[in-house]
């Protein structure tokens, strides 16, 4: 459900671009939108992620400068900001605490070696970076139109196949990996 819930807005920002060709109006529907689904998270669990928190917070405000000066290059811009800021904040843990972001969100699931840890964590930072390089280059040397392509099923995609290379990788791993095996 969570996922669902932090993607309908994508999914309905592309279906109003679809249907009326306006990428302002579709930026000025993805701005209820997006406080819709996360007040129904809050309303439901009571609580918000940082991640959703930040994203909402761009939203409003990129999404805003958008539909208020006409201007679609701020919303354009919004996904490269999340990215980068999500790249600052998983490339500060290595320095902050005894456990990068990574081994928090998914430490208490698996056991690996802290060199594993932070070769996860950094290869976030690494995807998080290529995501808001790729967004400008898709956003500036495309039309509007592949750009709204790229930015639902593109960045969709190769999140898709990062998280795939990043299980694959896990596995390799795991520490359960480095045990004998049981009779």
């Amino acid at each position: 459900m969570k996922l669902f819930l932090d993607f309908l807005p994508i999914v309905i920002f592309f279906a109003v671009y679809k249907f009326t060709g306006d990428i302002i109006m579709a930026t000025a529907v993805l701005i209820p939108a997006t406080i819709v689904a996360i007040s129904y998270t809050w309303i439901k669990v009571r609580k918000i992620e940082k991640m959703q928190l930040v994203t909402l917070v761009l939203v409003i405000l990129m999404g805003g400068a958008t539909v208020i000066f006409q201007d679609k290059t701020f919303i354009q811009w919004k996904p490269s900001v999340v990215n980068w800021l999500f790249a600052l904040v998983f490339f500060g843990s290595q320095f902050i605490g005894e456990k990068t972001i990574i081994e928090r969100i998914m430490g208490a699931q698996i056991e690996l070696k802290n060199k594993i840890w932070t070769i996860l964590n950094l290869s976030w930072v690494t995807f998080f970076t290529f995501m808001g390089i790729i967004n400008l280059y898709v956003a500036f040397n495309y039309s509007e139109e592949t750009w709204v392509d790229f930015k639902l099923f593109g960045m969709l995609g190769l999140t898709v196949v990062f998280i795939l290379i990043q299980g694959i990788y896990i596995s390799i791993n795991s520490k359960s990996n480095d045990l004998p095996p049981t009779q």
